[in-house]
């Protein structure tokens, strides 16, 4: 017999300080805080203006109103919103600091000190030799920026984060291509390419194919690698209400997370907020690294007990047998020891996919940043097609995206791996051929860059600094380019740490909700929303869109080859662009006139035919990952009672949203500040380690010290720390098929 899902898991035993449920009224309390402060007007302007959330993929905002999700749904903003809001309307960065503070100074800053320092409001150059950021006029930009992009274009490249539009990305990735480079890097390759290229390969799409309104009929969950209990908290509000109508969630993730346990949600604040709403009804902690095997399992059971779909693979699929095959040849020995998931859980697991009408499985970067993430991604998607939940109202695959237009990014082409359809309609649009070389993803660019081949760089958004492993290397790396270019709101570490040889330019833009025109963003369910003008509350401030430097800057790179480039500062055209030439965006075209927000065509799968070249999905069988560690001296450090290796995985705190920090400390998890390990207390004991200890964490890259033990129910043979910070002791270990770095699990030796 299989057994109930476990209870409640021992929170109590690993870290007194680490609360009861997720959420709750912590949330309501840092409502309250920054609602009624003197910030609090400008607050509550932002957040009923309509736009879409500058946080999460999960989407509000837009036409609706800045409460409401695609689904018409109220109450659906979240305490990651009003962090987001608040850091930007602070106010600007002083005119007088870059006078007073050295980059040396700036270097020591933390992402949090960065942040804090308010608002970009004027550009300011960092040239070579000088050790302080001074102002700069526009026209001496415009001038280094063309003798810049004036490069062969295979040295030149661009860099971007799913903070800008979709009018943006479109016409950054118009700009690269015309000057014929596809080195069109994007914060989404250090996180879901895998996902993109598995699903690219399976289904023939990048993206999910599950809407809201799908998840809404759902009867059970599967949310693996993904702690959308900090990072996607609208996405909890589904899962309770799917609770609340009787249905399952399975999680799957190493550490056990409180708010995937029980999670307060003020959308529902008599009988959610203060008691809690139970999440996961199965809750399994596999080793890192080892989703392969824990999937191939739950396929195993689904052969042994009489639940798979063969008539669903024989019409719908192709290469079922070597998959359905794998699993059934497989042993449980094997599977068991490999994933370190108990056979009874893994047929719990099995039971309840298999009874379920309709189960979604969702995923995040605890599936994708593995040097397996792609069969990681495989492995789901065959579990979902074995059982037949897929291609039905309720049911199907849904990755569980970041940044809240990152998936945008890809869609308007910013992307190595660009679309047959769309280079064609492009190559129509600029009547040239757009046949390039393959181009450089991230960790491609910062390899090409130390090698010294990237000679001009622009960065719209993000912090390709803090983002990537091995800082050294990545400070070393950009340090080879003569011009960096960042655009950006706020400042952060990488605008300090990530100095270009000759010239380094910050140019303050304007953020969503302060564009003088339209602009457009798209959610992680496939929803494009419409955001509206507005206008900034920095006073005499110095500032553009990304939109008006773009289309400046391609005007004088290329004269109105082969668009009217400042005609383009008009939104609306840009997006009668898109609409020519982007699958499934054919209603943006229109949307100024007739502000209907739409799911884009194409890409929802609620019948079983699928956009591969035989309309059947393609289902691939799954290697078992080797997961040994190596030995305490392969770092250079002797084996003793007081050394252990572990199974590191990065992740961030509560009140983080990707490289930027809000707070120092972790309330849910019970961690002070950033330079703590959560481990496991049968982990920490072996070493005779107490909780509050100090220790050093090594990597293959660099070590840290001083680090803080803090015990936490996290599996054992694994630790968690914080990213960024963490990322400056190891080297990028990369799934080859899409570029992606091994983040969720980095050997490391943790001494004394």
């Amino acid at each position: 017999m299989s057994p109930d899902p476990q209870p409640q898991p021992p929170f109590h035993e690993t870290n007194e300080d680490t609360p009861d449920i997720g959420g709750g009224l912590p949330v309501i309390s840092y409502w309250a805080k920054h609602t009624l402060s003197p910030e609090g007007p400008k607050l509550w302007k932002t957040l009923f203006h309509h736009s879409a959330c500058l946080s999460c993929s999960w989407g509000t905002g837009g036409q609706k109103g800045g409460f409401t999700n695609e689904d018409g749904e109220k109450l659906q903003r979240c305490m990651k919103s009003v962090e987001a809001i608040s850091a930007e309307i602070q106010p600007p960065v002083p005119p007088q600091f870059f006078e007073t503070h050295t980059i040396a100074q700036l270097q020591q800053l933390s992402s949090l000190e960065a942040d804090r320092l308010g608002r970009w409001s004027y550009p300011v150059i960092r040239r070579a030799g000088s050790n302080h950021y001074e102002r700069i006029s526009w026209e001496e930009i415009y001038a280094i920026a063309t003798a810049a992009f004036h490069q062969p274009p295979e040295r030149i490249a661009s860099y971007s984060s799913g903070r800008g539009s979709n009018e943006a990305a479109f016409l950054l990735q118009l700009m690269m291509r015309t000057l014929g480079s596809n080195n069109l890097a994007d914060c989404s390759d250090l996180c879901h390419a895998p996902s993109t290229t598995a699903l690219k390969e399976m289904f023939g799409t990048n993206t999910s194919i599950v809407s809201l309104e799908s998840l809404k009929q759902a009867d059970c969950v599967v949310l693996a690698g993904a702690n959308s209990a900090y990072n996607h908290p609208r996405l909890m509000n589904e899962l309770i209400k799917l609770r609340d109508r009787g249905g399952t969630v399975i999680v799957v993730n190493p550490v056990m997370e409180i708010g995937l346990v029980k999670f307060g949600s003020p959308a529902f604040p008599v009988k959610s907020l203060i008691p809690g709403s139970e999440i996961a009804s199965l809750y399994l902690q596999p080793i890192p690294g080892s989703d392969v095997a824990l999937f191939m399992g739950i396929q195993k059971a689904l052969v042994e007990q009489g639940w798979v779909q063969y008539d669903f693979l024989q019409a719908h699929t192709e290469g079922w047998e070597a998959v359905v095959e794998q699993a059934r040849s497989l042993d449980w020995e094997t599977i068991t020891g490999t994933c370190g998931v108990s056979r009874p859980e893994i047929e719990t697991a099995a039971r309840m996919i298999g009874t379920s009408k309709g189960v979604v499985f969702g995923w995040a970067m605890g599936i994708t940043q593995q040097t397996n993430g792609v069969d990681n991604v495989f492995s789901i998607a065959n579990t979902a097609l074995i059982s037949g939940q897929i291609a039905k109202m309720g049911a199907g695959v849904m990755p569980v995206r970041g940044h809240s237009n990152v998936q945008g990014f890809g869609s308007m082409g910013v992307t190595v791996k660009l679309k047959a359809e769309i280079r064609q309609a492009l190559e129509q649009l600029l009547g040239r051929s757009l046949n390039l070389p393959q181009g450089y993803h991230t960790r491609d660019l910062i390899e090409a860059a130390d090698a010294g081949k990237v000679d001009s760089l622009i960065c719209v958004g993000g912090n390709l600094y803090g983002a990537n492993p091995d800082s050294t290397q990545a400070k070393r790396a950009l340090g080879k380019i003569d011009t960096i270019i960042y655009l950006a709101t706020k400042p952060n570490i990488g605008h300090f740490n990530g100095l270009a040889k000759t010239n380094t330019i910050v140019i303050p833009v304007l953020n969503r909700f302060e564009n003088p025109h339209k602009t457009t963003v798209e959610s992680g369910n496939n929803f494009v929303r419409l955001n509206d003008a507005g206008n900034t509350h920095l006073k005499d401030a110095d500032l553009i869109s990304e939109v008006e430097f773009l289309t400046e800057l391609a005007h004088r790179l290329l004269g109105d080859d082969p668009v009217e480039w400042r005609q383009l500062q008009d939104t609306r055209y840009v997006r009668q662009l898109i609409a020519r030439t982007i699958p499934g965006y054919a209603k943006i075209g229109e949307i100024d006139d007739t502000r209907e927000e739409f799911t884009i065509s194409g890409r929802i799968v609620t019948e079983p035919h699928f956009k591969t070249s035989s309309g059947k999905a393609k289902m691939f069988t799954t290697p078992l990952p080797t997961l040994t560690l190596p030995k305490a001296e392969a770092f250079g450090v002797e084996a003793t009672a007081n050394s252990l290796v572990l199974a590191l995985m990065t992740g961030r705190s509560y009140s983080q949203h990707n490289t930027v920090v809000y707070k120092i400390g972790d309330q849910y998890r019970g961690i002070p500040h950033r330079n703590c390990v959560l481990m496991n207390r049968l982990d920490a004991e072996k070493m005779g380690l107490s909780e509050h200890d100090r220790v050093t964490v090594q990597g293959d890259a660099d070590k840290l010290e001083n680090v803080e033990v803090i015990y936490g129910a996290v599996r054992e043979g694994a630790a968690l720390m914080f990213y960024p910070e963490v990322n400056v002791i190891f080297k990028a270990q990369t799934e080859v098929r899409s570029g992606t770095p091994a983040y969720k699990r980095v050997p490391v030796v943790i001494y004394r």
